[in-house]
């Protein structure tokens, strides 16, 4: 099937590190339905970066970075890190060159705070308090005309876990390297405390997420439903928090409509358009 067709060859960072997570099941899951809903010749291949150092060469069309456990200050120079960033740097040099065919990125979580990190766009620290749950993500202006959120509401709801986060942005240097922010997280009028990013545009070709868009309902009610998960947040946050949690889960305007719209409208920049190039050529 679809052999008459190019290849599209999709790279999965793997940055959980062994840890058992929902995330690269959601990114396999999507990545099946866009394949058979635009009938396309398309692969993807995982890399365990962390555990095993396995970092893909820049031969893959696109490239899902995973979120994963920790600390993200710890990793530097590392191993694992350099070779990762090394990726980083030949995708970058590949996108500025004459080649029509770009490399499009999407980092997701730990990787969206790896990012923030290696551009120094505002500060990396560990929360008071860990994020998780289903919470509304507010855009800036800038989303608001960017594509990868085209068709959802402001506020949207997206997947939010996380010990670790981005604040106290460096505007000057997002002016400097023409990076955008795209989105926030929840308002919180009576906490005074900043805000979190939750989306940037770094370039044309790489957008990262602190949310978690690979999220899917049933998957996420499946693991909140295992007991020793439920005992987990409703110690961590209270049974009030455990419940709206699973209402949220069920509501079709909310994490199913944020897994159908980020990474497929993703897909569409990055796929759609290396489809024309090779037409054309």
């Amino acid at each position: 099937m679809n052999t008459d067709k190019p290849e599209i060859r999709v790279a999965i960072l793997d940055l959980y590190d062994g840890i058992e997570n929902e995330g690269m099941r959601g990114f396999r899951d999507i990545l099946d339905r866009y394949k058979v809903k635009h009938n396309l010749n398309l692969k993807y291949e995982v890399f365990d970066v962390r555990r095993k150092v396995q970092v893909p060469d820049i031969n893959f069309e696109v490239y899902i970075s995973s979120g994963g456990p920790g600390n993200p200050l710890d990793s530097e120079g590392t191993e694992w890190e350099k070779k990762y960033f090394q990726l980083i740097d030949n995708l970058e040099a590949h996108n500025q060159s004459s080649n029509p065919q770009k490399k499009h990125v999407l980092f997701v979580c730990h990787s969206f705070q790896l990012m923030c990190r290696r551009y120094g766009l505002g500060d990396v620290n560990l929360r008071r308090l860990p994020s998780f749950g289903v919470l509304p993500v507010h855009m800036t202006e800038a989303a608001k005309h960017d594509l990868v959120f085209e068709g959802l509401a402001d506020p949207f709801y997206a997947v939010d876990s996380r010990s670790w986060q981005v604040i106290n942005p460096n505007i000057n240097r997002f002016k400097e390297l023409g990076i955008e922010l795209l989105a926030l997280e929840k308002e919180r009028p009576y906490v005074d405390l900043p805000r979190a990013l939750m989306a940037v545009r770094f370039n044309e070709y790489f957008i990262a997420t602190q949310f978690h868009p690979e999220a899917d309902a049933a998957g996420m009610k499946l693991m909140l439903q295992r007991a020793h998960k439920k005992e987990e947040i409703i110690n961590k946050h209270g049974e009030g928090k455990y419940k709206e949690m699973i209402e949220r889960l069920d509501e079709p305007d909310k994490i199913e409509h944020t897994q159908n719209t980020i990474i497929p409208n993703f897909l569409d920049e990055a796929i759609l358009k290396y489809q024309k190039v090779d037409i054309e050529e």
